[in-house]
């Protein structure tokens, strides 16, 4: 973990070796180092502060010239097979969970590159018909640094969240009195504050993640009729009014709209 000064600042130097009586955060930067991925993490949309981050070489005047030729050359042929292998990489994932047998139910999702240390993942396919609904079901771990449920579509671009209510973070859905988690995906809002809008995909991915929590639970789903959703929810389970839940949509709009863009 990074350590913050009094003003909540840090400060990581990243060099070959650390420079003799530095006592600050010091990163190794091996020779064939090229890159630093960054991942933000915000639960509560509405009152957490974004990090403001820069980034500067004290090795190196702070000038720079326009680059040659043959440096935009390179990197402009380099573009099209970085953008062939990004716009294919996931484009069946959907499909072969199908294939798998996971439709209404879970496994274990190894990213394998680009994680949150301490990150889980579990995913399945969703496919159920406009008078049904997914209940998802799952003990909370006791310590857990984050947690989230997205949806994403059939070639696994993830569902609009900005105008849809198509994702939940532990800051936005909450256990139920028993202690369990219970979200609700329906084509249709279903009354139930927990709820994950498909937003007219009628397939597609419900992915889960637990972030530094002391247990992965795999939840449980299963697929009800939208009429006989109250017969399968424990009676203290949150509601929200239709003007209710305009206003939460519309809030988290204009907080992810004031996020910073990179």
């Amino acid at each position: 973990e990074l350590k913050l000064d009094t003003e909540g600042r840090f400060d990581l130097l990243l060099s070959p070796t650390r420079p003799e009586g530095y006592e600050g955060d010091w990163w190794e930067l091996g020779p064939h180092t090229y890159g630093l991925m960054m991942r933000m993490v915000s639960g509560d949309w509405s009152t957490e502060k974004n990090p403001s981050i820069a980034i500067e070489r004290v090795a190196v005047a702070p000038e720079r010239p326009r680059p040659p030729a043959q440096v935009l050359e390179r990197k402009l042929r380099a573009l099209p097979p970085s953008i062939d292998f990004l716009a294919t990489m996931f484009v069946d994932h959907h499909e072969k969970l199908r294939e798998e047998g996971y439709v209404n139910r879970f496994k274990i999702f190894d990213v394998g590159f680009g994680a949150l240390e301490g990150q889980f993942y579990y995913e399945g396919a969703y496919d159920f018909a406009e008078d049904e609904a997914l209940v998802i079901e799952s003990p909370v771990p006791a310590k857990c640094d984050y947690r989230s449920l997205i949806l994403t579509n059939e070639i696994y671009e993830t569902t609009d969240w900005y105008n849809n209510h198509s994702s939940l973070n532990l800051a936005q859905a909450a256990p139920d009195g028993d202690g369990r988690l219970r979200i609700v995906v329906a084509h249709s809002d279903p009354g139930v504050k927990n709820w994950l809008d498909t937003a007219g995909h009628a397939r597609g991915v419900v992915q889960g993640r637990w972030t530094g929590c002391d247990s992965q639970p795999i939840p449980v789903a299963k697929v009800v009729k939208l009429k006989d959703l109250k017969k399968v929810l424990p009676k203290d389970v949150a509601i929200v009014t239709a003007d209710e839940r305009t206003a939460i949509i519309r809030e988290r709009r204009r907080a992810l709209l004031e996020r910073p863009h990179w």
